[in-house]
């Protein structure tokens, strides 16, 4: 029985494959139901988890709380140490100040969705109900 060579960094690589080994998902099951979800485009289309990557390729991939687009500088298809998975793609300047200022908008929206500090005591909720009784006759 034959043995298949193993694979080396510089053969073709799977799209979905790729994705896994730069760390943008924790399973390929789900970098490939990104992928067939449009939440992952290849050179601004959409494309199929079996695509083959190339250096230079810039890929988009929309996650929910983050969208990020970065170009492929290298090809791997083991999975290794965050540290070896950044080499293998380089995130355009856009993509950076954007998640940026969406992290800046989420901090935002956090803070002032915040609890109160203490439950409202027996005066806090008589000028809750003065407050909503005024609204109420005003419209």
């Amino acid at each position: 029985m034959k043995q298949k060579p193993p694979e080396s960094d510089d053969d073709k690589v799977r799209l979905d494959k790729w994705l896994w080994a730069a760390r943008f998902f924790k399973h390929r099951n789900l970098a490939k139901e990104a992928i067939d979800g449009g939440k992952v485009l290849y050179n601004g289309q959409r494309a199929k988890p079996g695509r083959e990557v190339e250096v230079g390729a810039q890929i988009r991939v929309r996650k929910p709380q983050e969208e990020r687009t970065v170009v492929v500088t290298a090809l791997s298809i083991r999975r290794g140490p965050a540290s070896e998975a950044a080499l293998l793609y380089q995130e355009t300047e856009e993509s950076r100040e954007e998640r940026a200022r969406m992290a800046d908008l989420n901090r935002t929206l956090r803070m002032s969705q915040m609890p109160p500090a203490r439950r409202p005591n027996k005066r806090d909720r008589r000028l809750i109900h003065q407050f909503n009784e005024k609204q109420n006759s005003d419209s």
